[in-house]
């Protein structure tokens, strides 16, 4: 199969073959007929890095009108970094389609900016739920003539608090309309989504649902608590050529990792919600060039993050959900390529791997933290490899070695080769000469096919099992629902779902978490902002709360 065989467009086939794409991917070669030649809604799942963002853009740009200059074609996600990725490549593709403009349209950056841009007309948006919404209020957003919508990575959407916003987004399309929802997991609250905005689908699913590629090995590492940051030290030290990913759960915890991995000398740099777009950027830009060998990322800010070469994905910590393991490990082993997926976890969350394996279809296979003789042996082998392979330039170099020849001339081989190679080397030698086993010990083997009994994600409930908390901000601050799940959701990096019932009042807000994350919430929410505004959260037993509002005389 290739591209001249799905009756594209010359224009779509000359940016095709332009970008280097040879054959389409299997998402792409099952979506792009059915989208074009079809006129239903469609629900295509595949695992990340295989395609899926040309998989539904070729069809669009295919089937878009480029001599109208109205908004046809509506692409939503979740995160800025993913907005600019799909819109970038969009924008590739339409190289050679006449009057073709496409916006991206995020927070973050300058709204006057994107206003203009939509003013000047342009068919196709590339969106994030929340800037969206603000401009579809502030009247310039007119989505009354989309004909096609994508909905990318909506269960990530969901997690993030957005399910609001995208009711009040599409409220403003036509019902004609045709959607079109791409996933690399389809877990239950996707599935109501695609019930509740779609009719009668094509389901196009590539691999096994809920799954992750297969040309991933999948290692878990089990250690106690204390030892957690020195096992990861070990790992990245027992790749040499590591370019990786390290996920993290919260913000802070990110941010931490990362200035003692950049202190004890490692190449590496954080990515979260907390940095400015221009910081954000410049961390991405690093990283794509191979600047950065490891960024330390949370779950929401690595969405978007489309590298070819990425070898390893390390959890430093376990995510909540199956779902955001499978979109972690995916990061890794695209286009194709091999990679590897670690879990570094401790004794208490053996039911949790258990769980997370299940569900996400993989199998965890059990390793042990690398000793530090190990250690050394790769890294020596790394050394030399490079030593071997290494380009001499002898015209420039040659007339500094005459004085270099005559220092080393009393030396022999054995003695030139030691000092030189313990220059680059000592530091392991020193650091790991004394090091101790970190590993746990196991009590019993670990068997990723044995019914989950514990530490299974249980239902939310409002008896005895959460924590309510009193927030000072309420509907006469504008305060909306999404917009404080959102804030909770990123700052405790936690699921939606950990979330229970919340209440705004006209001057305070209620809010309930379950309790085994109502500690970590109270921590991460001090000296939070949602829109601008500084907000106090507290827990609410007790809590009379007085208004912020005096009340007028009469």
């Amino acid at each position: 199969m290739s591209f001249e065989n799905l009756d594209l467009i010359d224009e779509l086939l000359k940016a095709v073959k332009e970008l280097g794409f040879i054959e389409p991917t299997p998402i792409q070669t099952d979506a792009i007929p059915e989208i074009i030649g079809g006129d239903r809604d469609l629900v295509g799942l595949a695992q990340t890095g295989t395609g899926k963002t040309a998989a539904f853009a070729i069809p669009m740009i295919q089937l878009i009108d480029f001599d109208l200059a109205h908004t046809q074609g509506l692409v939503i996600c979740p995160t800025r970094e993913l907005c600019m990725q799909i819109s970038d490549d969009i924008k590739k593709l339409c190289k050679y389609v006449k009057n073709s403009k496409v916006v991206a349209v995020y927070g973050g950056a300058s709204i006057e900016n994107q206003r203009n841009q939509i003013k000047r007309g342009t068919q196709i948006i590339v969106a994030t739920p929340g800037r969206l919404l603000d401009l579809i209020n502030r009247k310039i957003a007119k989505l009354s003539y989309v004909s096609y919508l994508v909905l990318d990575e909506a269960d990530e959407m969901l997690n993030m608090g957005f399910q609001e916003d995208l009711d009040a987004i599409l409220a403003n399309t036509p019902s004609t309309k045709r959607t079109w929802l791409f996933s690399a997991t389809m877990p239950n609250e996707v599935a109501k989504i695609a019930k509740k905005y779609m009719k009668n689908p094509v389901e196009i699913t590539v691999g096994k649902k809920n799954s992750g590629a297969e040309n991933i090995l999948h290692v878990n590492y089990i250690i106690k608590e204390r030892d957690r940051y020195q096992a990861l030290k070990r790992i990245i030290d027992y790749y040499p050529d590591i370019y990786g990913l390290v996920f993290c759960r919260t913000r802070i915890e990110t941010q931490e990792i990362a200035e003692k991995l950049i202190k004890d000398g490692y190449s590496a740099e954080a990515l979260h919600g907390d940095l400015s777009q221009v910081v954000r950027d410049k961390v991405m830009r690093r990283f794509k060039t191979k600047s950065i060998q490891l960024l330390i990322a949370t779950d929401v800010a690595a969405r978007g993050i489309d590298v070819a070469d990425i070898t390893h994905i390390i959890n430093y910590k376990l995510p909540d959900e199956a779902g955001n393991y499978t979109h972690r490990s995916g990061r890794t082993a695209r286009a194709g390529k091999s990679g590897i997926s670690i879990a570094i976890i401790n004794s208490r969350e053996k039911g949790k791997l258990q769980f997370i394996g299940k569900k996400a279809g993989v199998k965890f296979n059990y390793a042990k933290i690398p000793e530090g003789y190990a250690i050394c042996e790769k890294q020596l082998y790394s050394m030399i490899s490079r030593l071997v392979e290494v380009e001499v330039d002898q015209k420039e170099i040659g007339r500094f070695l005459t004085p270099v020849y005559s220092t080393l001339n009393d030396l022999t081989k054995e003695e030139l080769i030691c000092k030189f190679v313990s220059i680059e080397f000592n530091r392991f030698l020193n650091y790991y000469k004394d090091s101790k086993d970190i590993n746990a010990s196991l009590k019993k083997k670990i068997n990723t096919d044995r019914p989950v009994k514990k530490d299974q994600p249980q239902k939310r409930s409002r008896y005895g099992k959460s924590k309510r908390f009193f927030l000072n901000s309420g509907s006469m601050d504008n305060l909306q629902k999404g917009a404080l799940i959102r804030t909770i959701c990123s700052r405790a990096g936690i699921n939606s779902q950990k979330i229970g019932p919340i209440e705004i009042m006209r001057e305070f807000s209620f809010f309930e978490v379950e309790t085994s994350v109502a500690a970590k919430v109270l921590k991460s929410m001090k000296g939070a902002k949602i829109d601008g505004r500084n907000i106090r959260v507290q827990y609410a037993e007790n809590k009379k709360p007085q208004a912020k509002y005096p009340k007028k005389s009469s």
